[in-house]
């Protein structure tokens, strides 16, 4: 599915969707950053919606991957522009079909009982490149762009350790675990098995123009540049797919973000000014 292809269902669909009130949402609602924020439980995982003051036509949504309230800039500058602010744990499963199946599963719940826009915006930290990316290689006509901060790629790299960083041995074994695989089997590039990272089967996602920007500290030594995102990174433009990179000289893995989120804003908004253009023509 091409990207006008992929413009034209959302808005037929968009068309549809009424606001979300405040007031339909379930669990125990507390503040962030003025915000109303909601934590329930939806097929027993922890889950947590955030809603705007006054939400954007479409119910448009960030769907934050690990590390909720870690450094909010980028999400409250959503909200003040009516985005919703959406969260499901899938902690420990590092982005394995187990995850994907639970985000499929949160995915259908929000869009259906709550009419969110049926292309969010994936944002993911770290090791939470792991699932936004796995995600949207499984649903690439669900994904308005994806915004990746210093993002695992590669998990031989992080929890793997086996190349430039230290890794972390427990994590390596959960990980393993995760995904059904022997440390032999995830480090032979010859078994299939092997290919079930963010860096693998990008061609669909590029096929259905999705626009990715990633923010790197090149001088990262846990998640390193040129294991991760640097080969996504080329590998996505070989397959024709839309990327950018905002390096950040001198800096590690931390902090995340950027301190002024304009730049993530604008392309967030830039790439949804393209689809409406590519609509029109």
């Amino acid at each position: 599915m091409n990207a006008l292809t992929r413009t034209v269902m959302m808005l037929a669909l968009v068309c549809c969707a009424a606001a979300v009130r405040a007031d339909e949402l379930p669990g125990k609602q507390t503040d962030f950053h003025s915000y109303a924020r909601y934590d329930f439980q939806h097929n027993d995982r922890k889950c947590i919606i955030v809603v705007p003051k006054t939400p954007a036509p479409g119910n448009p949504w960030i769907w934050r991957a690990r590390f909720f309230g870690h450094e909010p800039q980028l999400d409250v500058a959503l909200l003040k522009r009516g985005f919703h602010v959406a969260y499901v744990d899938v902690a420990g499963l590092f982005g394995a079909p187990q995850a994907v199946q639970i985000w499929d599963d949160f995915y259908a719940h929000v869009t259906e009982t709550y009419q969110f826009h049926p292309q969010p915006v994936l944002e993911g930290m770290s090791r939470g490149g792991l699932i936004i990316f796995n995600w949207a290689k499984a649903n690439p006509d669900k994904v308005r762009c994806i915004y990746g901060d210093a993002p695992v790629c590669d998990i031989k790299s992080w929890p793997g350790g086996k190349g430039k960083g230290a890794g972390s041995p427990g994590e390596w074994k959960r990980c393993l675990n995760a995904y059904g695989l022997t440390e032999a089997e995830a480090l032979d590039p010859q078994s299939t098995k092997s290919h079930c990272n963010p860096i693998d089967g990008l061609g669909p996602l590029a096929a259905a123009g999705v626009p990715i920007l990633c923010v790197v500290g090149d001088a990262d030594v846990v998640v390193p540049v040129d294991e991760n995102i640097a080969l996504l990174e080329q590998r996505y433009r070989d397959e024709g797919g839309p990327i950018e990179v905002i390096h950040k000289p001198g800096v590690g893995h931390h902090p995340h973000s950027l301190k002024d989120p304009t730049a993530i804003v604008e392309f967030i908004f830039r790439d949804r000014a393209n689809s409406e253009e590519d609509h029109a023509n």
